[in-house]
């Protein structure tokens, strides 16, 4: 049928226009010989308290600043201050995710120059943040046992782009009968590359191998 008017698919632009600030960001970073970590989950899922245990046994090796993302509100940007990190709140005016932009602009307002280590703590979504590369290094979700072990066959895409999967609050997989084997199953099917560990927030449970293990990549990456 024969359309009198035009059609534009504005999304192609956006992701075009993305993928180029990602590169920016990126290589901005590496300019700086500092690895930039973008950490997503839910609401609830505990990503700042994963943050600051994280921040706690990277800090002796590392200078540690942290972006804290959210529609509104500062309270996680007081939490991570506790730390000792260098933190900045970003508000997101509404939106549900960072974009490479958005990113950018947090880092130069931060300021990374006397920086090793920079976290973003992404808009609480397992939807949006999956979409949108912001020049990370390595991107880290978070699963809380609550949520289920079916998380994977719901949101596939934040499963297939991410490196690690941390599965928090592991000590009340009893209580919510989460089987963590399955879960793992599921997101190494949508990617067979990303790592899993399987921790608790409360109790310092698994923090050991993934901390180590970051340290590692940290390393490596910062070559």
């Amino acid at each position: 049928m024969n359309k009198d008017f035009k059609v534009k698919e504005t999304k192609v632009r956006i992701t075009a226009d993305n993928e180029v600030a990602a590169r920016e960001v990126k290589q901005m970073i590496h300019d700086r010989h500092a690895v930039l970590i973008n950490l997503m989950g839910s609401p609830g899922a505990g990503k700042t308290s994963t943050l600051v245990r994280t921040i706690n046994a990277l800090k002796e090796e590392f200078r540690i600043g942290v972006m804290e993302a959210d529609v509104d509100s500062d309270v996680d940007a007081r939490t991570i201050r506790e730390t000792g990190a260098k933190v900045i709140q970003l508000h997101t005016g509404g939106s549900c995710h960072m974009d490479a932009d958005m990113t950018k602009r947090g880092l130069d307002e931060m300021g990374v120059d006397d920086l090793d280590v920079i976290f973003l703590e992404n808009v609480g979504n397992l939807v949006c943040p999956a979409e949108f590369d912001v020049g990370a290094d390595l991107k880290v979700m978070i699963l809380s046992v609550p949520e289920g072990d079916d998380k994977p066959l719901k949101y596939p895409l934040m499963f297939t782009v991410s490196d690690v999967m941390l599965v928090n609050k592991i000590d009340a997989a009893p209580i919510f009968d989460f089987n963590l084997p399955a879960a793992k199953e599921r997101a190494q099917a949508l990617n067979p590359n990303i790592r899993v560990f399987a921790l608790s927030a409360k109790t310092g449970e698994g923090y050991e191998d993934w901390t180590k293990w970051l340290k590692e990549k940290i390393r490596e990456v910062r070559v």
